[in-house]
C-alpha cells in the first residue's frame, strides 16, 4: 500500500510538473496540435488519393479473352470478381474452392440483386471441353437455394453444350460463354459484366 500510495503520489507529480511547464510554454501546445493536425490531414489525403486511384485502376479494367485463357482457373475466378467490382459491386468476393457448393464469385450489383456466378475455365478455350447440363444442376440447385442468388451465371471462357442453352432457359439461368466475352473476336477487350448483363436481358 505504501508502495503504492508512493508511486501515486510521484505521477501526480510528475503530472503537475509537466501541466505547469506546458502553462509556461503554451507554443509547446500549439505546435503539437498543429503537427496533429498535420499528421491526420496528410492521412486522410493519402485514404482519399487511394480510393482515387483504386477507382481510376478499376475503371480502366479490362481482359482480352486471350489473356483469360493464360489464367489459371483460380486466377480466373479473381479476374471475375474483379470486373463486377469495376461494374459497381463493392461487395464482389472470389468464394471459389473446395466446397464452395456451385459459386465461384458473389456480389450485389447496385441495384440489390445477388448474383451468384460459377466460372468454368478452359485453357484450350472454344477447343475445351464443354460445360454442360451436369454443371448447370449444380448452379441451378444451389444458387438460389443455398446462396440466396437472384441473378444465377454460368461464365466460361470455351463453350456450352446446346442441351445445356435449353436447360437454361428453362430454369432462368444466364450463360456467358467465349463469343459473349468477346463478340467481336478481332477487337480482343471484354467487360465481363457487361457481357452479363446483355445475356441477362435478352
Amino acid at each position: 500500500m505504501l508502495l503504492a500510495a508512493f508511486a501515486a503520489t510521484v505521477v501526480l507529480s510528475l503530472a503537475a510538473a509537466v501541466l505547469r511547464w506546458l502553462a509556461e510554454h503554451p507554443w509547446v501546445m500549439v505546435l503539437a496540435v498543429l503537427a496533429a493536425a498535420g499528421v491526420g490531414g496528410a492521412w486522410m489525403w493519402r485514404r482519399k488519393e487511394a480510393a482515387r486511384w483504386e477507382q481510376v485502376r478499376a475503371q480502366g479494367l479490362r481482359f482480352a479473352v486471350e489473356q483469360l485463357d493464360l489464367l489459371h482457373h483460380t486466377q480466373f475466378e479473381f479476374a471475375v470478381r474483379d470486373l463486377m467490382h469495376r461494374d459497381g459491386c463493392a461487395d464482389a468476393q472470389r468464394v471459389g474452392g473446395r466446397g464452395d457448393n456451385g459459386a465461384d464469385v458473389k456480389a450485389t450489383d447496385p441495384y440489390g440483386r445477388r448474383w451468384v456466378i460459377q466460372c468454368k475455365h478452359r485453357k484450350a478455350g472454344w477447343s475445351g471441353k464443354p460445360v454442360g447440363t451436369p454443371d448447370l444442376h449444380v448452379l441451378n440447385g444451389t444458387g438460389r437455394q443455398v446462396h440466396t442468388g437472384d441473378v444465377l451465371v454460368m461464365l466460361t471462357n470455351g463453350r456450352i453444350t446446346s442441351n445445356a442453352v435449353d436447360f437454361a432457359k428453362d430454369q432462368r439461368l444466364h450463360l456467358v460463354d467465349r463469343h459473349v466475352l468477346a463478340p467481336e473476336p478481332g477487337r480482343g477487350w471484354s467487360a465481363v459484366t457487361g457481357s452479363v448483363c446483355r445475356a441477362r436481358c435478352r
